[in-house]
């Protein structure tokens, strides 16, 4: 047998936790990520505590949250055209210059609103060309039979950071307001190193063609989504599950507000319902290879339907937490189902458009529901909110189950 044969042989029985270039990728996102959620953390902290208004920080959690709308569908159509490294070297290296702005200005004892809203804009801009670069490229960086192992510790590690990054910002903040974002830049800087030491190719090789258009690349992006039954529906379902989600959000703030519960209690509901997540996201290779992604689907709906109207059972913060958990775990779950899912059939080529226009649709939803959630809560009160999110819950369980669409998704996950 050849030298060349038996490194390939090892190769194949190398387990995933012995894939270097894999390691160095989760673990430097994982950094980005959580200098990403320090940074948003801290600035509407910075604005309301330095002496800025609620309007202003209103304006730069509207410069932070725009990108998702603006940005979405261009970065999706460059990572697939693009080199992937290089767009998360370039998203590390921009972001850390954002931050240093930021930092400079307080150490000379300036507060900018202007700048902290670019600073908030440029931030939230490359961490979607940053995620969605780094999602097209796992899968040429595991093995296809890792593939779904390497999406739930993915899964797992933005869950993660999202619980840890809130409480390290808010600490950060208290011992000085210019050393979280000290922290992300220091965060770029040890995520590009990462990606410097990894050896894989981030994408297969592309065939070079004539000039591109970039409204005819997105718009290839939204027809091949478009014509993937199960991901079709899948999404609608998810994008319809964000609308009630936002309402439980703001009702849970008001449960423990009007019951006279404080801030801390309400810290409480959320690192539960944080730790859900990740119970979540580790457990989902468990039920990928028992489940097809259509059961999880219509299972995540079903379940959803029952904890929704619990909500008002009890003020008790940890029942609330409890049941928070349980609809995060749920969400980490059908995240991972319906992202191997993409993953496995996408073309690699198509890879960064086809989840941009993913995350645009199941998302997008989320400003409307918190608009409508706050309208609904003043007009109608708390069970009158709760009762008609768990109607809409339910007849999105309705639909899963009778949908052919949903249906369609029998292709094995592992």
């Amino acid at each position: 047998m050849s030298r060349t044969e038996i490194t390939e042989r090892n190769d194949e029985a190398r387990p995933l936790s012995k894939n270097r270039d894999f390691n160095l990728l989760w673990v430097g996102a994982g950094v980005s990520a959580l200098g990403n959620r320090v940074a948003a953390t801290a600035f509407p902290l910075l604005v309301l505590w330095q002496g800025g208004s609620i309007s202003s920080a209103g304006l730069v959690a509207f410069a932070a949250q725009l990108p998702n709308l603006l940005v979405q569908l261009p970065a999706g159509a460059a990572v697939d055209r693009w080199d992937r490294r290089r767009v998360m070297l370039v998203c590390d290296l921009t972001a850390g210059l954002a931050m240093a702005g930021v930092v400079t200005a307080l150490l000379l004892g300036h507060l900018w609103i202007p700048l902290l809203m670019a600073a908030a804009f440029v931030e939230g801009s490359v961490m979607i060309f940053y995620r969605l670069a780094e999602r097209a490229a796992v899968r040429n960086v595991v093995r296809p039979e890792h593939l779904s192992t390497a999406l739930s510790r993915n899964e797992a590690r933005g869950q993660a950071s999202g619980l840890l990054g809130s409480p390290l910002g808010s600490a950060l903040f208290t011992l000085l307001p210019w050393l979280p974002f000290l922290v992300s830049l220091a965060g770029r800087a040890v995520a590009g190193l990462s990606l410097l030491a990894i050896r894989t190719g981030f994408q297969q090789t592309r065939e070079k063609t004539g000039e591109r258009n970039l409204r005819a690349e997105i718009a290839a992006g939204m027809a091949w989504l478009w014509h993937q039954r199960f991901l079709r529906a899948a999404i609608s379902l998810v994008a319809g599950s964000n609308l009630v989600f936002q309402a439980t959000n703001l009702a849970v703030v008001l449960i423990i507000k009007d019951n006279d519960g404080s801030p801390l209690e309400l810290g409480v509901v959320s690192v539960v319902g944080g730790l859900g997540g990740v119970l979540g996201a580790m457990s989902g290779g468990w039920f990928l290879t028992r489940l097809t992604a259509s059961r999880i689907v219509i299972g995540a709906m079903t379940v959803w339907t029952a904890l929704v109207p619990m909500i008002l059972l009890s003020p008790n913060p940890v029942v609330l937490g409890a049941l928070s958990a349980g609809i995060a775990c749920v969400g980490a779950v059908s995240n991972l189902a319906a992202g191997v899912y993409l993953a496995k059939i996408c073309p690699d080529e198509m890879q960064g458009r086809a989840i941009s226009v993913a995350s645009l649709v199941s998302s997008g939803t989320n400003s409307l529901g918190a608009v409508a959630a706050g309208f609904a809560l003043a007009h109608s009160g708390l069970t009158g909110t709760i009762g008609v999110a768990t109607g809409f819950m339910a007849l999105l369980a309705v639909i899963a189950v009778l949908s052919p669409a949903v249906r369609s998704g029998r292709e094995p996950l592992k």
